[in-house]
Parts: C-alpha cells; sequence; structure tokens
C-alpha cells in the first residue's frame, strides 16, 4: 500500500506489519466500528476500511500524521475520519467493536518523552516503556463494546505479561495471537547502552520479538459492565 510519511511521522514498520495482519484475519472487522489509537500515516485505518470496516475513526496527537492519515485516506478512497486528539479525547462514552493501537512502547531513559513534540514520541514510552501501554490497558472496558476487540502491537521489552495481566485486571481475555523476532532498528540501536544497564537486554543483543495481543471484552465481568 503506498502511503505519504512526511518526516516526524511514524512510517509503517514490522509493528505495523505484524499488527496489519491481525486486522486481515480478525473476523470481527466487516461491518465494526472500528478507532485506530495513535494512527500515525493512517496505515491501520485505511487497511480496515479495506477489509469492510462500517466506519473508521483515526486519532494522533501529532497534527503532521494526522494530515498524513487523512491525505492517505484519500489517495485510497477510504471514508476514513481523521482527528487531532489522544486518549482522553475518545473516551467520552463513545465504544468501538474493534479498537486499533500500535501505541509507543520503546523504554526511554526519558520521563513521559511521548508527550515532548517530534517524531521520537511515536516510539518512546517511559523508562519501562509502558507509559502509553497502561494507559490503553485501563481505558479498554470505555472503549469496547460487549465483546469488542482490541488488537495491540508491542515490544516483549516492555513487558508482555504485564499487559495481559492489566488487561485481564479490566475485565478482558487476552492472549498474544502473533510473534515476530525483529533485528534492531536505528531507535533500539541508539538505545542499547542504555538498554544494557538498565538489564533488558544482554550485552551484544541486537534482536526483539514484536507481538499482537488481542483482547475480548467479556460480557460477563461486572467490572466492565460500564
Amino acid at each position: 500500500m503506498r502511503l505519504i510519511a512526511p518526516p516526524g511521522v511514524y512510517a509503517p514498520q514490522d509493528d505495523t506489519t505484524l499488527l496489519a495482519d491481525a486486522v486481515r484475519r480478525e473476523p470481527g472487522v466487516p461491518g465494526a466500528k472500528v478507532l485506530d489509537i495513535g494512527t500515525g500515516t493512517g496505515a491501520l485505518a485505511v487497511l480496515a476500511a479495506r477489509c469492510g470496516a462500517a466506519g473508521v475513526e483515526a486519532v494522533d496527537v501529532s497534527a503532521r500524521a494526522v494530515l498524513a492519515a487523512w491525505l492517505n485516506a484519500r489517495l485510497h478512497g477510504e471514508p476514513v475520519r481523521v482527528r487531532l486528539g489522544g486518549l482522553a479525547s475518545v473516551a467520552q462514552g463513545r465504544r468501538f467493536d474493534v479498537v486499533l493501537a500500535n501505541p509507543p512502547y520503546v523504554p526511554s531513559r526519558h520521563p513521559r518523552p511521548f508527550e515532548r513534540a517530534g517524531g521520537g514520541r511515536a516510539w518512546n514510552a517511559g523508562q519501562d516503556g509502558r507509559e502509553m501501554l497502561d494507559r490503553l490497558c485501563d481505558r479498554m472496558p470505555g472503549l469496547l463494546r460487549p465483546r469488542g476487540v482490541l488488537l495491540l502491537v508491542q515490544s516483549a521489552l516492555s513487558g508482555v505479561e504485564t499487559t495481559l495481566e492489566r488487561l485481564a485486571a479490566q475485565g478482558l481475555h487476552a492472549d498474544v495471537t502473533a510473534r515476530r523476532v525483529i533485528p534492531f532498528g536505528p531507535v533500539l540501536l541508539r538505545h542499547s547502552p542504555w538498554l544494557v544497564a538498565r538489564g533488558l537486554i544482554g550485552p551484544g543483543e541486537d534482536k526483539e520479538e514484536l507481538v499482537v495481543i488481542r483482547a475480548v471484552r467479556t460480557t460477563e465481568c461486572g467490572s466492565c459492565a460500564r
């Protein structure tokens, strides 16, 4: 898929491809109301529309990303609604059948880096890589309809079991449905000495595992009935 990816906007990479494969496999996408959080170029939002979603909304905190996603949706002739905002702007009583998320998940030495301007906020996510992941997990009951599905991609460096446990605590049934080991990209290569010092990787380690987590909001859980 040809996409416009201007400077400062996260261009589709291995994590995007892995999550895109999950979107294509997801039986709930056709006819669904879909939300793409942190849309970047809009690649996943456009794909969801192509896969038959009844309505797709894409949000991003970056004005450049919003413009890129809007242009890409028009380029491919897909009716994606794109707007500027973050979790707080969508978690206002509106619920979706499918939520897609490729959030910042790279551990970073900078506190709360995803709030800073520039392309770095697309991947830097605090010292444990969980600044945005934890927010997403905690907000899911308010974003998903009963039996709604979250498809999320992250690195094993940012705690897959923690994500599964956090989603379970919110009443979602979550599993890892895809895995892929890839070489470190430029960002992780730059972070490698700090990651070694933190004990997150071993000396000379130069690969990471990406995973897709699929979580379903159960209808039986009382904590989710809100």
